[in-house]
């Protein structure tokens, strides 16, 4: 199944969401919320952003009955809901959402916005530092001589001398 160009904008924000198990296929595979959405022809990313923007109780309750209604058959959530609320409290919070605060995010999970990581700040105020020595390097350089000769070698061939016997 292929991303909608809506969900490609939405990052990574979804993953632990998406990528969570929750338990093993009829063939004892590991099922993923991903593997079991798509099976159900459901866009993964697009159902979680639905999923974030309802309340709690309401995406729970959701969620438990698309896991229930998996074409294989498998039921993996015998705890009345337990799976939906361990999965859906992975869900990242959103701004205006009615929803109780979810444990275990911090503000930086709860955003969507990309953070900038800090080797590549790193590596920016190394490259800056690198052009500056080398504009520092080539100003205190010697400006070429153009038009000029090269300064003579030394040579080692003898002079012209005249003919011995003073030559008629």
């Amino acid at each position: 199944m292929t991303r909608s160009p809506s969900a490609r904008s939405l990052g990574l924000e979804f993953d632990p969401f998406l990528f969570a198990s929750i338990g093993a296929d009829r063939n004892g595979m590991p099922l993923s919320v991903l593997s079991a959405l798509a099976r159900l022809d459901v866009d993964p990313w697009q159902e979680a952003a639905r999923l974030t923007a309802l309340p709690e109780a309401t995406a729970t309750r959701s969620l438990a009955t698309l896991l229930a209604a998996r074409p294989d058959g498998a039921s993996a959530d015998t705890g009345g809901g337990a799976t939906a609320a361990r999965l859906i409290a992975l869900l990242p919070r959103r701004a205006g959402a009615n929803t109780s605060p979810r444990r275990g995010l911090s503000h930086a999970d709860a955003t969507s916005e990309p953070q900038v990581q800090l080797p590549v700040i790193l590596l920016l105020i190394f490259m800056a530092c690198m052009l500056g020595v080398e504009a520092l390097t080539a100003s205190r350089r010697p400006p070429a001589q153009i038009g000029q000769a090269p300064p003579p070698a030394s040579s080692t061939i003898a002079p012209k001398l005249p003919p011995p016997g003073g030559g008629t």
